[in-house]
């Protein structure tokens, strides 16, 4: 029997343009590590998409992509300063500290987003000493981990206050196409108009197999993530499995369509829960992650009737995460679920 889930979109399978992309690339050889032809055109469409300075870098993963462009823009003596609850702080392991080197400051998340005034606080609040990380780089994540977006004026915002301080910008855009179909942006307007310098940008959670990539928009920085690239583990060899993915995604806004389904899902899920359970979501819908909140005592017997992600066991918090392929019979046998356990 088949299995459908909320867990994540990670969950999902794989979009059938990009099973497609993937086919064809099998057919005959090509040179390794990038020396093909869909890495080639990917690097033509990365211009087209994210502006005419970007490059972009093929990676197996988002963890991979975060550390990569992370190193590129830190000393070993410096710091990244991000949202307690980002995955560079909860979802990573040690992979920042351990393959980066990187220090990572934590500031208090507001639904997951750093407050502009917190960022200038710890930017502005080094004091020189050689006991102190200089805090050199700040990381959001966009959308964030709690499902909400930043705006383009709070992005500008942002950049504007980590550049006045010589630091640098990072966004971790492993769903960056939810965040920008949710705000009707491009991926250009979403990251290099509002003055992010290096992108981890997301497919596997957009109907890739698997790979994502780091969007360089400094050009300053191509060199330092390509290096970086193969020195952490990260340069694939048969590197057109992974570019193939990317220009199917990007090349015809297949990006923009799977993530506004996807948000469509979660809010067609949100309107369920009001309507039928009357259940508000903890945290605004802005994406596609809608978090239920529900009675502590009961949660073990939600999870074993519905398949979502205990997000906070303790408070009695689910997450239930949509994705390109989620329909409206997978929101409405969650809903059937919930309601068996709660009304019950």
């Amino acid at each position: 029997m088949t299995t459908r889930g909320f867990w994540s979109d990670n969950a999902s399978g794989v979009h059938p343009d990009i099973l497609a992309a993937i086919a064809r690339a099998n057919e005959g050889h090509a040179p390794a590590y990038g020396a093909d032809p869909w890495t080639g055109a990917l690097e033509e469409l990365a211009r087209e998409t994210f502006g005419p300075d970007a490059q972009i870098f093929p990676v197996f993963n988002g963890t991979g992509a975060n550390v990569v462009a992370l190193q590129a823009l830190l000393q070993r003596w410096e710091a990244v300063v991000t949202s307690a609850a980002s995955h560079v702080v909860t979802d990573e392991s040690t992979a920042p500290q351990l393959v980066g080197g990187t220090a990572v400051v934590p500031l208090p998340p507001t639904a997951g987003k750093v407050a502009l005034g917190d960022v200038a606080r710890v930017l502005a609040g080094w004091d020189g000493s050689v006991h102190h990380a200089r805090p050199a780089a700040l990381s959001l994540t966009q959308s964030t981990e709690l499902g909400t977006t930043y705006t383009l004026a709070e992005l500008s915002a942002l950049a504007d206050v980590a550049h006045a301080h010589g630091a640098r910008l990072h966004v971790d855009g492993a769903r960056l196409a939810n965040a920008a179909a949710r705000l009707g942006t491009s991926l250009r307007e979403i990251t290099g108009d509002v003055g992010v310098d290096v992108v981890s940008f997301g497919g596997t959670k957009n109907g890739m197999l698997m790979g994502d990539a780091v969007v360089v928009l400094d050009p300053a920085l191509a060199e330092p993530v390509a290096r970086l690239r193969k020195a952490s583990a990260q340069l694939a060899s048969k590197a057109r499995f992974v570019s193939a993915q990317l220009v199917a995604l990007l090349a015809d806004g297949l990006w923009e369509r799977n993530a506004r389904h996807a948000n469509d899902a979660a809010d067609y899920l949100a309107a369920r829960l009001r309507a039928e359970l009357g259940i508000e979501p903890v945290h605004p819908v802005q994406a596609n992650a809608v978090f239920i909140p529900v009675p502590a005592a009961v949660l073990p017997d939600v999870l074993a009737a519905a398949p979502v992600l205990a997000w906070d066991r303790a408070g009695g918090v689910l997450r239930a995460v949509t994705s390109f392929d989620t329909t409206d019979d997978d929101v409405e046998r969650l809903v059937a679920a919930l309601a068996g356990v709660l009304q019950g």
